[in-house]
């Protein structure tokens, strides 16, 4: 049975969105992040586990017919997965290597998936007290301690010079090709999904990543994204990033664009 995502729901996974990054926070606070190394020696912490834990459990009551991956409950078979035509996708802390320096740069992410589509989703810093959420046929916004802003609302103008965001943790070889070819350009470094956020918030115009990253890092800012007529497409191809159509979860090398700068 397919769903029509509703608004009623994107209201609640903000919600769900923001209890989760209390978890996160008690721990940050804390001296007992309990850091432990997944099997791919990649920093897993108690927060992570939080997090997970609450958006599960909330995500089993909003909608128990629709399967939940996490980047915390992985191993769902292929041949299981292959199966869904709608699921949930979350990262319940994005930017781990972010939330251990203490920095503040890292986000829960929920994502919903309809038929390969990243079709809405909530980023929520906790730190930074910002929100952003959307859906591609509902809109997107942001809410932060000003009030909730209308991203769609936004007139930005593009810049002469592109704003590039780029990682706080993970710099690629590809990255210094990719800048060179480009020309003059102005850099912006920041962790975790807040890179899609900045282009959906008219602050960055290009985030090039050509280095290895899972679906869960970027299917609810993508959706964002997309949600205020941004683009991320494989830096291949150019073909919208898809989800859940093969085996791995390994993304392709990937461009998003803002919206400003695609119309330039």
């Amino acid at each position: 049975m397919s769903h029509i995502f509703k608004q009623e729901w994107l209201d609640e996974l903000v919600e769900i969105a923001k209890k989760a990054g209390d978890a996160i926070m008690q721990v940050y606070g804390s001296d007992q992040m309990d850091i432990q190394a997944k099997a791919d020696d990649s920093p897993v912490t108690a927060a992570d586990l939080a997090s997970h834990k609450v958006i599960v459990e909330a995500l089993a009551h909003l909608t128990p017919d629709i399967p939940v991956m996490s980047e915390e409950a992985a191993d769902i078979p292929w041949e299981t997965r292959k199966q869904w035509q709608q699921y949930w996708l979350i990262d319940p802390l994005d930017g781990t290597k972010e939330f251990i320096k203490r920095n503040g740069e890292f986000t829960v992410n929920i994502a919903f998936i309809d038929k390969g589509r990243a079709l809405a989703g909530v980023v929520y810093a906790p730190v930074l007290d910002k929100c952003y959420y959307g859906a591609q046929h509902l809109g997107a916004w942001l809410a932060s301690a000003d009030g909730v802003t209308d991203l769609n609302q936004l007139a930005v103008a593009a810049p002469n010079v592109p704003r590039i965001v780029g990682s706080r943790s993970h710099v690629s070889p590809g990255l210094a090709a990719y800048l060179e070819e480009i020309g003059e350009h102005e850099m912006t470094s920041i962790g975790s999904s807040l890179k899609f956020c900045l282009l959906a918030e008219g602050k960055a115009d290009i985030y090039p990543r050509l280095g290895l990253t899972s679906e869960w890092d970027t299917a609810a800012a993508q959706a964002v994204l997309e949600s205020v007529g941004g683009l991320v497409v494989n830096a291949d191809n150019g073909q919208p990033l898809d989800y859940n159509q093969k085996e791995d979860i390994l993304n392709p090398y990937f461009i998003a664009t803002a919206k400003h700068w695609r119309d330039k």
